[in-house]
């Protein structure tokens, strides 16, 4: 299975589209991330489609709910055969307890991660929906509550990895989207970092979409931030 850091994201309007884009990049070279969109799009067929390719595949849908209803989803989610899967800090304690010793009880369970502030919201954002503090003071909790709860990793900004890396225990994850290479758009990312910044500042693994996937020339741009770091 891969050791690649990079996870690309699969955010492709079909399932075509996206079967299309996994038949040019090798399991060596990358991880892949299913968010909502494309589950909607191709349902547990697709993932374990993409899984059967030999494929380590991130599912990122961010289940948020009480606490047995998102027990009972990451226990389904894990046995589509994924990589790793996220659920919502924000749920509260309970809730991640509760997910966390669900999948404990699996022989092979996957990573589970907490997502903290997503890395679109600016810090006037974070305000107006009620969390006080900075963008890293909210992250930073989160992950400390995350960790506690007995998760893998945290999703956050890489503006925020080192802090959350100095806080966190040596063998949690951070997995951190809003990576853009130096001459990439920002698209609807607020807090960014490029990929090999983003390595230096702690993180364990990098979600790149769009740079990768709507490039000229997808492959090159996968090998060029690969060469990069």
């Amino acid at each position: 299975m891969a050791t690649s850091q990079i996870i690309i994201a699969l955010d492709f309007p079909s399932t075509q589209q996206a079967l299309d884009f996994v038949e040019q990049v090798d399991p060596q070279d990358c991880c892949l991330k299913i968010g909502k969109e494309l589950f909607t799009l191709g349902g547990p067929n697709l993932v374990k489609e993409i899984v059967n390719k030999g494929f380590k595949v991130f599912l990122d849908l961010k289940f948020h709910d009480i606490p047995n209803t998102v027990a009972n989803a990451c226990h389904a989610a894990a046995d589509l055969g994924i990589w790793m899967l996220n659920i919502h800090a924000s749920g509260g304690r309970k809730m991640m307890e509760t997910a966390a010793n669900k999948l404990a009880q699996l022989e092979q369970p996957p990573l589970l991660i907490g997502v903290t502030i997503l890395t679109s919201l600016s810090a006037a954002e974070i305000q107006e929906v009620g969390f006080n503090g900075s963008p890293a003071d909210n992250v930073l909790r989160l992950a400390r509550l995350a960790d506690d709860c007995g998760l893998d990793g945290v999703v956050c900004s890489p503006l925020e990895a080192s802090a959350v890396r100095t806080a966190t225990n040596p063998n949690f994850k951070l997995i951190t989207p809003g990576v853009r290479p130096a001459n990439a758009a920002l698209d609807d990312q607020s807090r960014v970092m490029t990929p090999a910044k983003a390595l230096q500042a702690g993180a364990d693994y990098l979600v790149i979409g769009r740079p990768i996937t709507a490039a000229p020339d997808p492959m090159k741009s996968l090998k060029s931030i690969i060469e990069s770091i």
